[in-house]
């Protein structure tokens, strides 16, 4: 005879104070994490001793198997209780979870308990480089891995900055184009080694970001905000457009020294001298940079988007000139390079002697050298000013260590100085730009600045 059934005919005597918890397992053909577990408190309730004396049979030395009805076998706990001296009914509680080890999961996906923590409550998102070409100090980029499940990094070369201009001249010229192509390509491979890509798009950002964000199912596109007016204009337009179709636009600072929201004015009141602006920024602290992430999200699934070639300098209707060859030798777009010429620099600068040594030995940055020669890589944010204040510290402080032991008495981070001084100069033409841009968005008058690097 089965045991479980002469237990149920033959139940053995036991006290009605005794509390006992048996575990009731499914039939093999459920489905494989749903599990049932039955609790029961038997204190001195049950005073009828047929029903009693058969409930106790149930759990007696050796545990029963019973089999679950398929309606209960979704469930993953199942709990009854008895509190009062007769009860009426039972009393059950369930919840669902894969493994009954570990916490119950809800049928809803998961959002974060603070809404200020975005990470992974987005299904897809698009990041939009501009004048931002680098993986590494990118704000934009890494929050935009940080929040969502899949991210689309995306290039658009607009038609409408190249042509000619109402003056005759090229909006893009050949070297410059030749500067940026080479720049993108170099973002293409370093996100390709991070498991990314570089979707690469000739049109207008506010269409070709709006059909991307369709195809992929887009919650939010991350930028860096711009400064001039035609760009804070396209800036518009893309909030705009994108408003239609509830994607969130997402903007960051990234282009300056000092970051605009730290400015101890408002933009609206900025100095518009120089000399004012450094009296009031100088002792400003510079925000830390932004390590790269080792390893991108994946590109979305959905939509099958294609990367895209990037394009020559007669698909954007420039001529290159047969002396372009010689100079883009010594020029190579970039953040890779830009990287390199950095730290070159920076080895340059810890063995300069100060301005005005005896020795003479002070030609390599001064003089016909005098710059540091990074602008152009600045310009298209191959590199940041952060990350270049960071380099120059770390070198300031060897140098400064190293003179210390020469005991000579020199400054040996003059030549660091100059160049805080340069960058300071080009943070103020790129924040008096963002004023007067700001306040003339409406009324639709340019403005002309100039917003490159001075360093």
């Amino acid at each position: 005879m089965d045991p479980n059934t002469q237990a149920l005919e033959n139940p053995e005597t036991k006290s009605s104070e005794e509390q006992s918890s048996h575990a009731i397992v499914a039939p093999h053909d459920t489905l494989p994490f749903a599990t049932l577990s039955l609790s029961i408190s038997l204190p001195k309730i049950l005073q009828t001793p047929s029903l009693e004396s058969k409930i106790q049979s149930l759990f007696s030395r050796h545990p029963s198997k019973v089999k679950v009805p398929t309606q209960a076998s979704s469930l993953a706990h199942l709990s009854l209780s008895t509190a009062a001296p007769v009860p009426s009914k039972l009393s059950f509680k369930s919840t669902i979870s894969a493994n009954p080890l570990q916490n119950p999961l809800s049928l809803g996906p998961r959002r974060p308990l603070d809404p200020n923590n975005g990470a992974g409550i987005r299904r897809a998102a698009i990041v939009w480089f501009r004048n931002d070409l680098r993986v590494n100090d990118n704000e934009c980029l890494n929050t935009a891995n940080n929040e969502a499940m899949s991210v689309l990094p995306v290039y658009c070369f607009d038609p409408r900055d190249y042509g000619k201009s109402s003056s005759g001249f090229d909006k893009t010229g050949p070297y410059r184009a030749s500067f940026l192509i080479e720049s993108v390509s170099d973002l293409r491979k370093n996100l390709q080694a991070k498991g990314s890509d570089l979707v690469v798009r000739i049109g207008q950002p506010e269409t070709v970001l709006l059909e991307l964000a369709k195809a992929i199912g887009a919650d939010a596109v991350y930028a860096h905000r711009e400064v001039s007016h035609d760009e804070v204009k396209g800036e518009d337009k893309i909030e705009s457009a994108m408003k239609e179709e509830n994607v969130e636009v997402k903007y960051f600072w990234g282009s300056t020294l000092y970051h605009l929201d730290d400015l101890p004015f408002k933009l609206e009141d900025m100095p518009s001298n120089y000399g004012g602006f450094k009296e009031k920024v100088q002792g400003l602290e510079v925000r830390k940079t932004i390590e790269a992430l080792d390893q991108l999200k994946n590109l979305p699934s959905r939509g099958d988007v294609e990367a895209g070639d990037i394009p020559s300098m007669a698909d954007l209707g420039l001529n290159p000139s047969a002396t372009m060859s010689q100079a883009n030798a010594s020029m190579v777009g970039g953040e890779t390079e830009a990287l390199q010429r950095l730290q070159k620099f920076a080895a340059e600068c810890q063995a300069q002697p100060p301005k005005g040594a005896k020795d003479g030995s002070n030609e390599s940055i001064y003089g016909a050298n005098f710059s540091c020669k990074i602008s152009p890589w600045l310009a298209m944010g191959c590199i940041s000013p952060r990350s270049m204040f960071d380099e120059l510290k770390k070198t300031a402080a060897r140098t400064i260590s190293a003179s210390s032991n020469r005991n000579d008495g020199g400054s040996p981070d003059t030549g660091m100085n100059w160049l805080m001084f340069e960058l300071m100069w080009r943070d103020f033409f790129r924040f008096i730009t963002k004023k007067y841009s700001s306040a003339n968005r409406q009324i639709e008058a340019p403005v002309t600045a100039c917003t490159g690097a001075l360093a």
